[in-house]
C-alpha cells in the first residue's frame, strides 16, 4: 500500500504539469550572487520576485547553510533589500533597502539578534556595498554633486535650487547627455567611505566625472586592499566619453589624497580585485579604445614592482567574473564556451588553464577558505538560477531550492542544439527548444529568435525576457542561431559581424532557417522570426531581403542607420561597427541600412519601441511602422512612454507577451 502511494505521488506532478505560463515565470524567485560569511558556515543572497497585482518588483535578503538546504528569509522584502555583503568578524550584513526613502540606503543587519537597522540617510543613495578590512566602515557608490563633495550645506542647497527651477528645459553643451534611459544629471557617481556611526567621512573619487564609471550590468568597479589603506576604482577621464570606452584603474590612499592612475591602455580596463595576499591586484582588460567588443582579458600587477602582464591568454574568449583563490596563486573565472559559460582556473606561475565545471551558465564564484569548494550561480534553458556548490574534482550540486515546488508544476520543453555550415564554411551553432508535451509525429510551426548585441549569444541559460520556453509553452519549435557576432566561439567570430551587419551573419541564420525547416517535426511553411536590438535590425533587414516568413516582430530595431548615428548616444559603438561617421564614410552606412530596402517589404510585421530607449532611439521604432503602414502591409506597433531598451515593468512585460505571442499566433499558426 505505501508502495502505491509513492508511485502515485511521483506521478502526480506529472500529471499536473502544465506550459509555462507568464504568471509562472513572474512568480519564480530571481537569486542572486552567492555571499560565503567569513566561517565558511552560511550563504547570503538576495532573491526578487514579482508582485503583478501591484506591478511592482519586491526583493529580500536570505540565509542559507552552505551544504544546503532551507532558505531563511531575513529582511522584511516589503520593497527592496538587496546586495548582502558579510562583515569581516560575520557578525553583520550590511545590504541597501529603499524600505523608507525613494533612494536606497544602507542597512545593517545584526545576525545575532536578527534586527536591521539604518545607517546611511545620503541624499543620492547608496549601492555596491563593501566592507573595509578592519570592520570600521564602508565604501560605497552613492550620486553626489561633484562641487559638494560631502558637504551638506552644499547639498542642501543644491538640491533645493534644483526643485525651484521654473522650466525643465535644458541647456545642452557637450555629447551623452543622455545615457540609455536616463538624461545626465548634474551629479556623479562616486565612491564614499562612511564610519559605522553612518557619518559621511570622505568623497574618495572627487571630481567632475563617474568613478566608477556608467556599467550596464551594474559592475563591480572598485576594491579595497586587504591591509585597508588603499581603494582601486575605474575611471573613464577622457574628454568625449561619447566616443571612449578608455576607464583606467586609479588607486587612492582609503584615508584620502592624490589618485595614481595604474593602467595605460586604449580600452577599457575595470573590475579590479585585491588577491588575499595583498601582492597583486587583477581586472579584466580590452586592448582596443572605442570597441565595446573587444577581448577582455584577464591582468595582473604586482603591486612591489608595478609590473603587469596577462594570465589566461590560451582563453580566446570574454573573461566575465572572476574571483581570487584563497591562496593568491590561482584565479578562478567564468567565460562563455560555445552555448554554455563555463569555470576555469588559472595558475598565475602559467600553464594551461584548466576547465572546473562546464554545464549551463554559471557566474558569481565564491569560494572557501581552504580553496576546496566553489558555490556559483547556474541557470539553462529549462531552470532559473539557483547557488550550486561544488567540491573541487566532484559533482555540482543544488543549494537553493526556492523555486524546486514551483518548477514541478510545469512541463518545459527539451533544449539541444544543432550544428550547420555558414557563411564561407564557418561551424555556426543554434539552440533549439521543442514545444512541452513534445509528439515527434507531429509537424509544428517554427520560431526563429535573434539576439541583440550584436556581440552576444544564445546560451544555455534562463531568461526574464526573451525566454524560450515561453514561446515554446505555445506550441512553437524554437530556433536560437548563433551567427557571426556571437560570443563563445572565439574573438574572429565575434568580429566578423562588424562592418557586414546584414553579410555574413544573415547567411549564418538563414541557412540556419534552412537546416531548422528540414527537421522532421517543423512545418517549413510556417515559420516567424523575432529579434530585439541588433535581433530587431535583423528582423528589419529580413524584411527586405526574404518573404520566408509568416510573420516578424522588430523590438528596439535599428532601422535607419544614418538616422541612427544622430540620436544615438554611444558613438564609440556606431563609429566602430561602420568605420567612421555618416558624412565622412557613408558607404556601410547606406549599404546596411534596412531603410533603403521599403520597396520589397511584404511580411507581416509587429514594431515594438519603448520611448526611454535612448540606445536605440523611438524614432527608428516610428519610421519603421510609418513605412509598414504607407506600403499596406499588415502592421502593428506596441509603444511604451515609461521603458527603455528593455521592457522591465510587471504589467509591461505581461502585455509584451500576450501581444507579441499573439501576433505569432494570428499569422504563423
Amino acid at each position: 500500500m505505501k508502495k502505491l502511494a509513492l508511485l502515485l505521488f511521483l506521478a502526480f506532478p506529472l500529471l499536473a504539469q502544465h506550459p509555462l505560463t507568464f504568471d509562472d515565470l513572474a512568480s519564480i524567485h530571481r537569486i542572486g550572487a552567492p555571499q560565503l560569511s567569513p566561517d565558511g558556515k552560511w550563504i547570503a543572497y538576495d532573491a526578487s520576485i514579482v508582485d503583478l497585482p501591484k506591478n511592482y518588483r519586491h526583493s529580500a535578503i536570505f540565509l542559507v547553510s552552505a551544504n544546503g538546504g532551507e532558505s531563511k528569509q531575513i529582511t522584511d522584502g516589503v520593497k527592496q533589500d538587496e546586495g548582502p555583503a558579510w562583515s569581516p568578524d560575520g557578525k553583520t550584513i550590511a545590504y541597501v533597502s529603499n524600505r523608507d526613502s525613494a533612494a536606497k540606503q544602507v542597512w545593517l543587519y545584526d545576525v545575532a539578534a536578527g534586527t536591521s537597522k539604518k545607517l546611511t540617510d545620503l541624499q543620492g543613495g547608496a549601492g555596491s556595498v563593501k566592507w573595509t578590512p578592519d570592520g570600521a566602515g564602508l565604501v560605497l557608490v552613492s550620486d553626489i554633486y561633484p562641487e559638494c563633495g560631502v558637504d551638506p550645506n552644499c547639498i542642501k542647497n543644491k538640491t533645493t535650487a534644483e526643485a525651484g527651477q521654473p522650466t525643465q528645459a535644458r541647456i545642452l553643451t557637450g555629447l551623452l547627455y543622455r545615457h540609455w534611459k536616463s538624461w545626465q544629471e548634474a551629479t556623479r557617481s562616486h565612491i564614499l567611505y562612511v564610519s559605522l556611526d553612518g557619518r559621511i567621512a570622505r568623497d574618495l573619487t572627487p571630481g567632475s566625472v563617474d568613478a566608477p564609471p556608467f556599467s550596464v550590468g551594474g559592475g563591480d568597479e572598485f576594491d579595497v586592499s586587504p591591509d585597508g589603506k588603499e581603494l582601486v576604482y575605474a575611471r573613464n577621464t577622457d574628454h568625449h566619453p561619447e566616443v571612449s570606452t578608455n576607464a583606467d584603474l586609479f588607486i587612492v590612499p582609503v584615508s584620502g589624497g592624490e589618485a595614481q592612475r595604474i593602467t595605460t591602455r586604449k580600452g577599457a580596463d575595470t573590475s579590479p580585485k585585491y588577491s588575499p595576499d595583498g601582492k597583486w591586484i587583477a581586472w579584466r582588460s580590452q586592448a582596443r579604445g572605442g570597441y565595446e567588443s573587444d577581448l577582455w582579458e584577464l591582468w595582473i600587477m604586482d603591486r612591489a614592482t608595478s609590473q603587469s602582464r596577462r594570465i589566461a591568454a590560451d582563453v580566446d574568449n570574454w573573461i566575465e567574473f572572476f574571483a581570487w583563490a584563497p591562496d593568491s596563486k590561482s584565479i578562478y573565472f567564468t567565460a562563455p564556451e560555445k552555448s554554455k559559460t563555463a569555470i576555469y582556473e588559472a595558475a598565475l606561475s602559467g600553464g594551461a588553464t584548466k576547465k572546473i565545471y562546464g554545464d549551463g551558465s554559471c557566474d558569481a564564484i565564491a569560494i572557501s577558505k581552504d580553496g576546496r569548494t566553489l558555490w556559483f550561480d547556474r541557470s539553462t534553458i529549462s531552470h532559473p538560477n539557483d547557488i550550486w556548490s561544488m567540491k573541487k574534482g566532484g559533482a555540482a550540486t543544488q543549494i537553493t531550492h526556492d523555486n524546486d515546488a514551483l518548477l514541478k508544476t510545469i512541463a518545459m520543453g527539451e533544449a539541444s542544439d544543432i550544428w550547420y555550415t555558414g557563411a564561407e564554411g564557418a561551424n555556426v551553432q543554434a539552440l533549439i527548444v521543442k514545444p512541452p508535451m513534445f509528439d515527434a509525429t507531429k509537424k509544428y510551426p517554427g520560431i526563429v529568435l535573434i539576439h541583440g548585441g550584436p556581440q552576444g549569444a544564445w546560451g544555455d541559460g534562463w531568461s526574464y525576457r526573451w525566454n524560450p520556453q515561453m514561446w515554446a509553452a505555445r506550441g512553437y519549435v524554437i530556433l536560437m542561431p548563433n551567427p557571426r557576432g556571437s560570443t563563445g566561439y572565439g574573438q574572429k567570430f565575434v568580429e566578423d559581424v562588424s562592418g557586414d551587419w546584414g553579410g555574413k551573419p544573415y547567411t549564418d541564420i538563414m541557412n540556419g532557417v534552412d537546416k531548422f525547416a528540414a527537421l522532421p517535426y517543423v512545418d517549413g511553411n510556417r515559420l516567424g522570426a523575432a529579434g530585439a536590438s541588433y535581433g530587431g535590425y535583423m528582423i528589419d533587414w529580413i524584411l527586405g531581403h526574404t518573404d520566408r516568413f509568416k510573420a516578424l516582430v522588430s523590438h528596439d530595431g535599428v532601422y535607419n542607420l544614418p538616422a541612427m548615428y544622430g540620436t544615438t548616444e554611444e558613438l564609440w559603438f556606431t563609429e566602430w561597427e561602420f568605420k567612421g561617421n555618416p558624412w565622412d564614410n557613408p558607404e556601410l552606412y547606406q549599404k546596411w541600412s534596412p531603410s533603403n530596402y521599403v520597396k520589397n517589404f511584404k511580411t507581416p510585421t509587429l514594431v515594438v519601441h519603448g520611448e526611454l530607449d535612448f540606445r536605440v532611439p523611438v524614432s527608428q521604432g516610428f519610421e519603421l511602422f510609418t513605412a509598414l503602414q504607407r506600403r499596406g502591409i499588415p502592421s502593428k506597433m506596441l509603444y511604451y512612454p515609461d521603458e527603455g531598451h528593455w521592457v522591465l515593468k510587471p504589467q509591461n512585460s505581461k502585455l509584451w507577451h500576450q501581444t507579441v505571442l499573439d501576433w505569432m499566433d494570428q499569422w504563423v499558426k
